[in-house]
């Protein structure tokens, strides 16, 4: 097959390094959209991300990181507040964009590596991972957290989400609120202003999973 712009045509991946997620499965994280909703695919806003827009929690212009079909990107944006989903799942996107299009919602999908953030050149006041930060091993933390340091604002907020090892019935990839706490400290750019015990919901989890809500400033 021919090669364009040095990407393979049967390359499923896109030409950028495949997550340790996307190793151990073999498949791209688009793969997860093709056969119905994925696992963590609610048709709606996870409730605590909805609680926490309730709270004010989300200011100025907003980068959803790992945005899937876009549930909270368009909730959030559905407030008034300009907001950017991205995924490196183009079929996931195809949906978020359907989705505001359907419900006359004014937000912006675009494909990005969560890895490589700084590629998109913008800045943003709020930062939300609900879900992703939980998919990458501890060898990819690093450079996934710097690419967050690199799109947040300075005195800007990081919201994650994340499954916790609080069991029982946790999610697939639990993080201890430790691990989440070192990822993020002043060495490399933050300061982790509280962790929380919280839900997050799946179609397989009749009350959801154990997690943790961190809410994190840029310093």
């Amino acid at each position: 097959m021919p090669e364009r712009s040095g990407i393979r045509a049967d390359d499923p991946f896109g030409g950028r390094h495949p997550t340790s997620h996307e190793r151990m499965t073999g498949l791209p994280w688009d793969a997860s959209y093709h056969d119905g909703p994925a696992p963590w695919d609610l048709g709606q806003p996870q409730p605590a991300i909805v609680r926490l827009a309730s709270e004010g929690g989300f200011a100025g212009v907003v980068l959803d990181a790992g945005c899937g079909t876009g549930e909270n990107a368009l909730h959030v944006a559905s407030l008034g507040l300009p907001v950017l989903g991205v995924d490196v799942a183009e079929t996931a996107l195809a949906i978020a964009r359907a989705k505001a299009g359907d419900r006359g919602i004014e937000v912006e999908f675009a494909a990005a590596d969560a890895l490589q953030l700084e590629r998109l050149g913008r800045r943003f006041e709020t930062v939300l991972d609900c879900g992703l930060f939980h998919t990458f091993d501890g060898h990819e933390r690093p450079g996934y957290v710097a690419s967050l340091a690199s799109v947040t604002r300075r005195d800007g907020t990081l919201y994650v989400l994340c499954f916790s090892d609080g069991g029982p019935d946790t999610g697939p990839h639990p993080i201890s609120q430790e691990e989440l706490a070192a990822a993020f400290s002043p060495g490399n750019g933050w300061h982790v202003a509280a962790i929380e015990p919280d839900r997050v919901q799946t179609r397989y989890h009749d009350d959801g999973a154990p997690a943790w809500l961190a809410a994190i400033r840029r310093i």
